[in-house]
C-alpha cells in the first residue's frame, strides 16, 4: 500500500490543504487548488496521467493519513467531511470502471 501523509494541525483553510496535499503528493505545478483538480489528480492513479507521484498496480490502494487529524476537524470541520465526500466519489468512480477502490483515508 502506498502511503500520503498529511499535517492535519497545519491545515485551517482550503490553501492549507492544497498546499498539504501538493506537497505530499506530487501534485503537477499546474494543480488547480480546487476540490475539483484534487479529485482530477486522483482519479487515475493506475493510469500513466503522471497527475501526481503515484502510480499504482490494479489491486494497490492509496492510503492517505492525516496525522492530527482532531485537530483539523476541529480547525476545518467542513474540508474533512468534503475530503471523506471526495474519496467516496474517487472510489466508486474506480468501481464503475470495474476496479477496486484506491483510496483509503485515516484519521489519526
Amino acid at each position: 500500500m502506498a502511503t500520503a501523509e498529511l499535517n492535519g494541525a497545519a491545515i485551517k483553510d482550503f490553501n492549507d490543504f492544497h498546499a498539504e496535499c501538493k506537497a505530499a503528493m506530487g501534485f503537477p505545478d499546474s494543480y488547480g487548488n480546487t476540490m475539483d483538480a484534487w479529485v482530477d489528480c486522483l482519479s487515475y492513479l493506475r493510469d500513466e496521467d503522471g497527475m501526481s507521484k503515484f502510480r499504482l498496480k490494479p489491486n494497490e490502494v492509496l492510503e492517505i493519513v492525516i496525522k492530527d487529524a482532531e485537530a483539523m476537524k476541529a480547525a476545518v470541520p467542513d474540508i474533512v467531511e468534503e475530503l471523506t465526500y471526495c474519496v467516496a466519489g474517487i472510489n466508486e468512480r474506480y468501481e464503475d470502471y470495474g476496479e477496486k477502490p484506491a483510496l483509503k483515508l485515516s484519521l489519526r
